[in-house]
């Protein structure tokens, strides 16, 4: 776990910390031919020597490196395909951690990876995931005849209300789970604060009470699934 950690800070800093935007425009445009392709390469290696400190690494660093170049060079040319950007860094940034991940257990990477399985707290993985999408959709049909009676805000951001809600509970579950109550009354004065110049402004009373029986639910599903999940 050591070893995977410091391969990972090695990673870290060299994708982001020592990774001017210089470089990133530069290897965009250029691609293979970029010097700041290799330049990038050669620092991931040098990096992942330095905070290891053993030179009976060097082979995995190789393989860390080599495979970081094909990553990044197949990344600059699949880049352009996509609309929004943020899904080849994260295909990016995922490939980087597995090629790291199975470097450190190639030994043992199917035993490894079985007791990492094994070993996940499957209720509050159920939790996590219960609190995003689904009660999101629990709470669309709870308010569908409500919604239909209030006029949409077109300046709002596009889904903005759903992964605030998403957050939210998933916040609320944390603050469950470590048995800090006083932090979702926190959190829901918090929310009180940001909506209240927004309603003031709007001086809609369907829209106030369409928020505010929304907000309850939200809350009122997070928290009875954190305490399903810490009496189970």
């Amino acid at each position: 776990m050591v070893l995977f950690t410091k391969l990972l800070l090695a990673h870290l800093i060299g994708d982001f910390l020592l990774q001017p935007s210089r470089w990133v425009i530069h290897k965009e445009a250029n691609k293979e031919k970029s010097r700041y392709l290799y330049l990038h390469v050669l620092l991931h290696f040098a990096l992942i020597m330095l905070l290891v400190w053993d030179l009976q690494y060097w082979k995995i660093a190789l393989v860390i490196a080599t495979s970081h170049y094909v990553i990044d060079l197949a990344k600059l040319y699949v880049a352009p395909r996509f609309r929004l950007q943020s899904v080849p860094f994260f295909l990016d940034q995922v490939l980087h951690i597995l090629v790291l991940y199975c470097c450190v257990y190639y030994g043992n990477l199917t035993e490894h990876t079985m007791a990492l399985f094994q070993g996940l707290d499957w209720p509050l993985v159920t939790a996590i995931v219960f609190v995003s999408s689904p009660a999101a959709i629990i709470m669309g049909k709870l308010l569908e005849a409500m919604s239909d009676k209030i006029e949409l805000d077109h300046k709002s951001l596009p889904n903005a209300g759903k992964y605030i809600g998403i957050i939210e509970r998933l916040f609320v579950l944390m603050f469950i789970i470590m048995g800090r109550w006083e932090a979702i009354g926190l959190l829901i004065g918090a929310k009180s604060v940001f909506r209240f110049n927004d309603l003031k402004e709007s001086n809609n009373r369907k829209l106030t009470e369409y928020i505010l029986i929304g907000t309850l639910l939200s809350f009122g599903l997070a928290i009875i699934t954190g305490i399903i999940y810490v009496n189970a």
